[in-house]
């Protein structure tokens, strides 16, 4: 496999800008730009200055505020902070920087980047260079993770009582190929799954290489488990009729009200053998019950209309985020592309 060049490593982070030097040694060593998309304890300006020590050419913006990207309005993102009173709303920023760096990258006309969360490290540039070359037949390649694996709270759960628990190619180390990518990233758990969707089935995806995910604790409380049990159920509910062989159009009504039960009978099931996990302290064991009881909480105000409303919003916004590609103007820069967006660019 021959290497191919990234023009650029898309970082979204919240966390300060020292978190950052992965990073920028892997901008440094693929000679690719860094586009840094900050908000929270994240800053445009220090972002630049650590890539300037590094020797990156870098470009970073503060997101957030009166700092409002010219993006289109979803509709999933109004039906979730609607339904239930804003029960399903996600607060994380993640799939909205992400989209900026879609829409940037269209612009610019770069044929591919890596989309890198800032708690990855790569071991290996060669890896990334590998995707790239394996992305000009697929619309995006995964970096196959060998560190703490990247998975929903119940998932952890069911790996912890000795489930046989996988993982699946996800947005905090993808290589897109820009111009094959039609699709967004939803406000919902589990936004990269949607991403690789083409609307009927899965995009043309695979993994190649090795990165390494920092360790964090899934269990510190059932926030995390309540806030992603829509994204959950749905993504594994498109992706099990996927796996049966049918298209997302099957999912009405009566799949997502057979499905939900499935679910719910699945965390329970887990929820069971938590006492038995020998893997887990009694500490993590009476945290895991808190978190599953709260994902098991949240489950029952998920609907099967809710599901319904929730495909069909999704697939009239990637019909408007396609027309909206369409529109966007060519850029000469990132910086340009930034500033068509309403944005106030970092340069280093």
């Amino acid at each position: 496999m021959r290497p191919a060049e990234v023009n650029a490593v898309i970082v979204p982070t919240a966390r300060p800008y020292t978190y950052l030097r992965e990073a920028a040694k892997l901008a440094r060593d693929l000679e690719s730009q860094l586009v840094v998309l900050c908000s929270g304890w994240a800053d445009a300006e220090r972002s630049c200055d650590l890539a300037t020590d590094y020797g990156v050419r870098a470009v970073a913006v503060d997101v957030g505020g009166e700092s409002v990207p010219r993006l289109p309005d979803f509709r999933t993102s109004e039906l979730l902070r609607t339904a239930e009173r804003g029960l399903f709303d996600r607060k994380t920023d993640t799939s909205l920087k992400r989209n900026i760096g879609l829409a940037l990258a269209w612009m610019v006309g770069w044929r591919f980047v890596l989309f890198l969360d800032d708690d990855i490290r790569v071991e290996n540039a060669r890896d990334i260079q590998d995707a790239a070359a394996l992305a000009e037949t697929h619309t995006a390649v995964g970096l196959i993770n060998y560190g703490f694996p990247d998975n929903s709270v119940v998932c952890h759960a069911y790996r912890k009582v000795g489930g046989p628990q996988g993982t699946f190619v996800g947005g905090g180390s993808l290589v897109v190929q820009v111009r094959a990518a039609r699709s967004f990233f939803p406000s919902i758990y589990n936004e990269d799954w949607f991403f690789l969707l083409n609307g009927r089935r899965l995009d043309p995806v695979a993994m190649v290489g090795k990165v390494d995910q920092k360790e964090y604790d899934p269990f510190r409380n059932a926030d995390r488990a309540r806030g992603e049990e829509l994204g959950d159920t749905l993504a594994e509910g498109v992706y099990a009729l996927l796996d049966d062989g049918k298209d997302i159009a099957a999912a009405d009504t009566a799949y997502w009200k057979t499905y939900l039960q499935v679910r719910r009978d699945f965390i329970q099931h887990v929820l069971d053998r938590i006492p038995r996990a020998a893997v887990a302290t009694e500490n993590e064991r009476d945290r895991m019950v808190v978190a599953l009881k709260g994902a098991q909480g949240r489950s029952r105000r998920i609907t099967p209309e809710l599901c319904v409303a929730y495909l069909r919003a999704w697939a009239d916004d990637r019909r408007d985020w396609q027309r909206y590609l369409g529109k966007l103007p060519y850029q000469p820069s990132a910086e340009a592309a930034l500033r068509h967006l309403g944005l106030r660019p970092h340069v280093s």
